[in-house]
């Protein structure tokens, strides 16, 4: 990986030091108190570029340090994952039974707020240096790269709350009065944001960028706007944004879906947005990695020995896999989902499902082999998200975390063709691709036959097969879509989680 992530870390800390912010690091420090204030010293040479630039990469660093229970929170209620282990309150909100007081519940809403208020401090500091610079539009795009960040981290958190505070400074006082906003405007507002960062951002595949590969460019906007858009039933902004990524030319599917989620699969011209990760290339010392333990198998024996096990949390459901097995999936299927000898011997013992086809084995391509569950009384999972898995011989000589040096995909072009069908078949209209076209580019990279005529329910059955275990997709489609019927046990009301006691404490219009 070309992104000098050390660099970035180190640089971090010193832009931060240099221009004296006090951002918050921790899940009970920005919002304990929602009329504390981030301070910032004077006495700053705002003539320095070079401290400017340092600041905006930290920008980035801390949108690569999403905390573990973000992901969870936002993904565990569809039909297509299993939260497994001792988190019972989660286990819980899978089920639509939600537990105002569950610490998750509170940590993911300060950590996306401690990001959103934290990145409005570097815009802040970044418009002084702004004001001494020969090259203001540089700092007219790293701003726009912020903004970006912004919009993606309010989408995930609108999706878990619906209407939600929108902090537009780095004043957290101004919280403690802020208007709550309804879930609709909250997308509105994402989608504006998003025209108005466009104008000021490279016009070039994240991957083709040179001073942070993999970074925020206008394609990255223009994603976020369609998924905000995807979730007002705006359908023709959808496809319009969708359309302007699919006629640019700069992304293509990656060939080999397997190795699309391990180390093939980095700065892939599939990835939109991606959160990257690196050991760089050494067997000790520092390494920027995120948390994939959680996904992980709770017993296993990897090929290369010495490599630690996971949580077993992050389960694929029964019902994902024999869907999988029932479209005759291949590659997808053995992608998605790692398989013990105790998930082997339950799927058979479903009826018609006695006889397995041969790549469904408890042992992977690279000879990781996953092991029984730890037998207590909160089982861990017995099967695995291949998604989230990083053979053990990939993982650097001398690294012992399990997913080490792995990155973490957000945003994929496969999302991208399956949003602009999904608007199409809506009623939305495109010149640039059929939503037949955009389904099959898909069905034809994992092997399947092509499609005509399709409809809403062989698109959305194609996000199922594609997206399993990333980012609640599945759960958000079927709301939109009003088929929550196949939901266990979800309500209308069940849309949105509770906000958290401890914010409700401090936030009073929270519970107004």
């Amino acid at each position: 990986m070309t992104l000098n992530m050390k660099s970035m870390k180190f640089n971090m800390i010193k832009a931060l030091m240099a221009v004296v912010i006090f951002l918050a690091a921790s899940c009970d420090s920005v919002l304990d108190d929602p009329r504390e204030t981030l301070i910032v010293e004077s006495g700053i040479d705002y003539s320095n570029q070079n401290l400017m630039h340092e600041l905006y990469r930290g920008a980035y660093y801390t949108l690569y340090n999403i905390q573990w229970e973000s992901f969870p929170l936002v993904s565990v209620r569809g039909d297509d994952v299993s939260a497994e282990g001792d988190q019972e309150p989660l286990l819980e909100t899978q089920a639509f039974r939600y537990d105002r007081s569950f610490w998750i519940y509170n940590s993911v809403w300060l950590n996306y707020y401690s990001d959103i208020i934290n990145w409005y401090a570097a815009i802040e500091e970044i418009k002084k240096f702004q004001t001494n610079s020969a090259t203001p539009e540089v700092a007219d795009r790293y701003i726009a790269e912020i903004k970006v960040m912004i919009g993606y981290e309010l989408l995930q958190v609108s999706r878990i709350w619906g209407d939600i505070l929108i902090p537009e400074t780095s004043q957290t006082n101004e919280l403690y009065d802020a208007e709550v906003v309804p879930h609709e405007d909250v997308l509105q507002y994402i989608s504006d944001k998003m025209d108005e960062a466009m104008p000021h951002l490279l016009t070039v595949a994240p991957n083709d960028r040179s001073n942070i590969p993999g970074g925020i460019t206008v394609y990255t906007a223009l994603a976020v706007k369609a998924m905000a858009n995807l979730e007002l039933k705006n359908w023709q902004e959808v496809v319009d944004a969708t359309g302007e990524i699919i006629g640019s030319g700069e992304f293509s599917l990656f060939s080999d879906y397997y190795h699309l989620f391990k180390t093939a699969g980095k700065l892939a011209d599939e990835n939109i947005l991606e959160l990257q990760y690196s050991d760089f290339g050494e067997g000790s010392g520092i390494g920027v990695r995120y948390l994939h333990a959680f996904f992980g198998p709770n017993n296993w024996t990897p090929a290369q020995e010495g490599i630690s096990p996971g949580w077993g949390f992050w389960e694929p459901t029964m019902k994902y896999i024999k869907f999988m097995l029932d479209r005759g999936e291949t590659v997808r299927l053995e992608t998605s989902v790692l398989f013990t000898n105790e998930g082997i011997d339950s799927l058979k013992a479903q009826p018609g499902y006695e006889t397995l086809p041969g790549f469904i084995s408890n042992t992977t391509r690279e000879g990781d082999v996953w092991g029984t569950t730890d037998g207590s009384a909160n089982p861990r999972s017995i099967f695995s998200s291949g998604k989230h898995y990083l053979p053990s011989t990939e993982i650097i000589s001398g690294r012992t975390d399990y997913g080490s040096n792995k990155n973490f995909i957000c945003i994929r072009y496969s999302e991208i063709l399956l949003m602009h069908a999904e608007a199409l078949v809506s009623g939305a209209s495109s010149s640039v691709m059929s939503a037949d076209e955009a389904v099959n580019e898909v069905r034809t990279r994992a092997g399947l036959s092509t499609l005509a005529g399709v409809t809403i329910d062989d698109v959305l059955d194609e996000k199922f097969a594609e997206f399993g275990m990333e980012w609640g997709i599945r759960f958000y489609d079927l709301v939109r879509h009003g088929k929550t019927s196949e939901l266990d046990g979800y309500s209308e009301q069940d849309q949105f989680i509770p906000y958290p006691l401890d914010q409700i404490d401090l936030l009073p219009q929270l519970n107004q």
